[in-house]
C-alpha cells in the first residue's frame, strides 16, 4: 500500500492529540530505550525525544516513504536534531522489543495488522519488568464515513476491482480485550475510549481526512481515473453523513466524530 506523508499531515493538529493523551499515561522516569512503532513522519517519534534527551528513541515504520525524510529532519546539522533519536525501516510483524527497550509506543498502527492481539501479546511477554507498554487505535469502523466506504468497494460497480481491499469487521478490538491481554502478561493497566468531536474546514473535510487514513487501500488499488471516480461518489455520500454548517463568517464547518482506544500498562517485577 502507497503511503503519502504529506497528505497524512494535513491534519496533524487533531492526528497528535491522540498521541499526547496516549504517552501522557506513561510514566517512566527515565528509561535506556523508547520504541516508537509504526512512527509515521515522525514528528512524533522526536516528541518523544524531547520528553527523554538521555534515552535512545527508535522510530519504526514499515513505510520507507513515511520516514524518507526524518534523517534530514532530525539528524546532524538539522534544525530538529536529537543525536539519541534513530529511524528505521520495519515489519511490525517481524519485531521483537530487546531486553533493553523500557518504554514500547504503538500509535494508530495496529489496526493496519490482521491478528494483532497475538502479536501484541508477544511483545508483552518480552518486554521486561518495570517496562511501559503503550497503544492507541481508532475505533471507529462502525462510523458512517468508513460503512459507506465499504458500502461503495461492495457495490456492482466497484466490487470487482475492489473486493477484500477493505478489513474493518476486526480492524480493532474494544478496549477490554486490550486490557486483557495487558492484564494477561502480568501488567498493571488501564484501557479507555474517547469520542475527539473534531471540527473540520473545508468543502469535502471529511474526505480529506480519509484520504490520508482509511482510502489509502481503495486509492492504491484503483488507477489515477478510477480513483478520482470513486472519490467524487464517495465524497457525495459523505456530504449527506457529514453536513457542513457556517461558522459566523459563513466559512463551511464540519464536525467529524472520532472515537480513539486507548492502553496502557506497566509490567510488574
Amino acid at each position: 500500500m502507497r503511503w503519502d506523508p504529506a497528505k497524512y499531515a494535513e491534519f496533524s493538529d487533531h492526528r497528535d492529540r491522540p498521541f499526547f493523551d496516549l504517552t501522557s499515561r506513561v510514566a517512566a522516569g527515565a528509561p535506556r530505550r523508547v520504541v516508537d512503532l509504526g512512527c509515521g513522519p515522525g514528528r512524533l517519534t522526536a516528541a518523544l525525544a524531547e520528553r527523554w534527551p538521555a534515552a535512545e528513541v527508535a522510530g519504526l515504520d514499515a513505510s520507507a516513504e513515511m520516514i524518507r525524510d526524518a534523517p534530514a529532519r532530525y539528524g546532524p546539522g538539522a534544525p530538529g536534531h536529537r543525536p539519541r533519536l534513530s529511524f528505521a525501516v520495519a515489519d511490525a510483524g517481524d519485531w521483537e522489543p530487546g531486553p533493553d527497550v523500557d518504554v514500547l509506543v504503538t500509535n494508530a498502527m495496529l489496526q493496519w495488522i490482521p491478528g494483532h492481539l497475538e502479536l501484541v501479546a508477544r511483545w508483552l511477554e518480552a518486554l521486561r519488568p518495570g517496562a511501559w507498554f503503550a497503544a492507541q487505535v481508532p475505533g471507529n469502523f462502525g462510523s458512517p464515513s468508513h460503512a459507506l466506504m465499504r458500502r461503495l468497494a461492495e457495490s456492482p460497480r466497484w466490487a470487482g476491482r475492489l473486493a477484500g481491499i477493505l478489513r474493518h469487521d476486526d480492524a480493532v478490538a474494544e478496549p477490554a480485550a486490550y486490557l486483557k491481554l495487558l492484564l494477561d502478561a502480568g501488567f498493571e493497566a488501564d484501557a479507555r475510549e474517547t469520542t475527539y468531536q473534531q471540527v473540520l474546514a473545508g468543502a469535502d473535510p471529511v474526505l480529506d481526512w480519509v484520504r490520508g487514513t482509511g482510502l489509502r487501500p481503495v486509492l492504491s488499488a484503483l488507477d489515477p481515473a478510477e480513483a478520482e471516480s470513486f472519490e467524487r461518489e464517495y465524497g457525495r455520500l459523505l456530504r449527506v453523513a457529514y453536513p457542513a454548517f457556517a461558522d459566523r463568517n459563513g466559512s463551511p464547518l464540519t464536525v467529524y466524530p472520532f472515537r480513539r482506544i486507548f492502553c496502557v500498562g506497566w509490567k510488574a517485577g
